[in-house]
């Protein structure tokens, strides 16, 4: 492992670029494959970071890509300060780094704070050190209940099924939101808090621009003695926040969260330009303005954009929220339609209201059958809406190609530890993390000159990079010409909503005229006055057709 002992000087650059950006989410054992052995690695991104320029995204953000035994695709982390060897060197992601910054890419890395992996090397000394030691201080270690122990500490239950408790073979028993490789840290302990004090300045000495926090809302914890069961209480994170008092649950969304943040803020700011941050916490939105406020990480995701069905009022009602919630925090908001944790926008668009997606996968994506051409349809319609919206777009990988999800997966080749965890009922999340089609054609399509970690379905040849690239009407040219006229149009963060619009229609203004109608109904509506600058799908008879999105100038 080598050091940079000289940290990049981009005070040239705007210190709010991060405000309205455009950021590529890459899950990097599924972009592109250099060294063909099916593994997606680091001087793959590097090798294909001419696609994000084209594209003409402001940065990229990097999923982990640490030393880890992908117990949970990446996010039990090993090693917080290197690179996984299967993935390439440190010598590789500063290449990364340089290159994208000669493309005029930021670069984001993800964070893993809340747990590490079992196989770090505090938790291996943890394990030897035995119960009541030190070692043992930096995570979650407690007696079972029960006459010998038997019984886990509390009822918590893991995110992805299950007790939160694990028993070791000295009798005690650790904690762990997710899964039983990802033991959670303590941080209460100055030790924690140091060494990611460590982690930060690492990573910013090596030139990068930001951090995208994991499990944000996760990390502070009410261990004080006894530790509180938590009875009738959902254990899924944003469901049983509603049933306490605001900051009132034992580990999600403390208040004491804050202050780590705070002493994370001094540290990014001590930067030129200051490092941004990002926060992935699931807690309703006045909450979530919280972690946003710039003493703090500056900005959050907001999921509720995301789980909004396809309807008007709803997506209104939500963006108007969320605007109040990202100005209250005097950041700006964020927009997100897929990620490397949920059923891709394309197919998750057209399923009827209220399917069970968990079911729907188990299904291989055919109860209820799936319309992929009404899906494609509502997916474009969604990128223009969000890309108009102001604030910060994240695009996940795949999705610039109009990618739906591979629900049909095989059950004997999933990776997810959900599968295993809950029994083999609930089938994850590879779906979304197939590798991406580079070619038509090729043992990967062109991921890589092997195969894939994970199975491509025939169909991924015809939404290939290859395929689409210069096509007239493709998804990857939409998102390309988005992307060109959104930078040239762009100003300000305000919004101003049509007055009366149909109530199936949104239509709002930006500023100087640019404005975005996208029409949610099954009927073609008329346009208002304006230069058409561009559509999702094809004009009809100059109408507005159904599931289609509109900019004006």
């Amino acid at each position: 492992m080598t050091a940079r002992t000289t940290t990049p000087d981009l005070s040239g650059k705007d210190p709010d670029w991060w405000r309205q950006a455009v950021v590529y989410q890459v899950y990097p054992r599924s972009f592109a494959d250099a060294d063909g052995d099916g593994l997606g690695d680091i001087r793959g991104v590097t090798e294909r970071l001419t696609h994000l320029a084209a594209l003409g995204a402001d940065a990229l953000w990097l999923s982990p890509f640490y030393p880890s035994e992908l117990a949970d695709g990446g996010y039990d982390v090993a090693d917080y300060r290197d690179v996984d060897p299967r993935l390439g060197t440190l010598d590789d992601f500063d290449a990364m780094v340089t290159e994208a910054h000669r493309l005029g890419l930021k670069v984001i890395v993800d964070l893993v704070p809340n747990h590490t992996s079992h196989q770090h090397v505090w938790f291996q000394e943890a394990l030897a050190a035995g119960p009541g030691s030190a070692a043992r201080e930096r995570y979650v270690f407690r007696d079972g209940r029960g006459a010998h122990g038997e019984l886990p500490p509390t009822d918590w239950q893991s995110v992805f099924g299950g007790s939160a408790w694990r028993r070791v073979p000295d009798g005690q028993w650790y904690l762990h939101l997710f899964a039983p490789e990802q033991p959670d840290l303590n941080w209460s302990h100055d030790d924690v808090r140091e060494d990611f004090r460590t982690t930060l300045r690492f990573w910013s000495d090596r030139g990068v621009d930001g951090f995208r926090v994991d499990v944000a809302h996760a990390l502070a914890k009410d261990l004080t003695e006894p530790l509180r069961d938590l009875g009738d209480l959902p254990g899924v994170a944003e469901e049983a926040l509603g049933h306490l008092p605001p900051g009132g649950h034992p580990y999600w969304d403390r208040d004491e969260v804050h202050e780590i943040y705070r002493d994370w803020r001094t540290i990014l700011d001590s930067y030129t330009p200051p490092r941004m941050a990002v926060a992935e916490a699931w807690v309703p939105g006045p909450r979530r303005a919280l972690y946003a406020r710039a003493d703090e990480l500056g900005q959050a995701f907001n999921f509720e954009y995301l789980q909004t069905a396809w309807d008007a009022g709803e997506l209104r009602q939500v963006i108007t929220d969320s605007l109040t919630t990202a100005r209250a925090a005097h950041a700006s908001a964020t927009w997100v339609l897929s990620n490397h944790d949920v059923v891709r926008h394309a197919s998750r668009l057209v399923l009827p209201p209220g399917t069970d997606e968990n079911a729907w996968l188990l299904s291989g994506g055919h109860a209820p059958a799936v319309d992929g051409h009404q899906g494609l349809r509502r997916a474009r319609a969604a990128t223009l809406l969000m890309l108009a919206l102001p604030g910060s777009s994240y695009v996940y990988q795949g999705e610039e190609l109009g990618l739906p999800e591979a629900a049909d997966l095989p059950f004997e080749v999933l990776q997810d530890p959900i599968w295993e965890q809950t029994g083999r009922v609930r089938k994850g999340r590879d779906g979304c993390r197939v590798p991406l089609p580079w070619t038509t054609s090729g043992p990967s399509y062109g991921f890589g000159a092997g195969g894939a970690w994970l199975p491509q379905p025939e169909w991924f040849a015809g939404y290939a990079v290859e395929a689409q690239d210069g096509a007239e009407g493709s998804t990857l040219e939409l998102y390309r010409t988005a992307l060109r006229l959104r930078r040239k149009l762009l100003q300000g963060e305000e919004l101003t909503w049509a007055d009366a619009s149909p109530a199936d229609v949104l239509d709002f203004v930006r500023h100087e005229g640019w404005r975005c109608v996208t029409n949610l109904s099954d009927r073609a509506v008329p346009l208002p006055a304006g230069e058409v600058l561009l559509t999702s799908s094809p004009l009809e008879d100059g109408l507005l057709g159904p599931d289609t999105t509109a900019w004006l100038g």
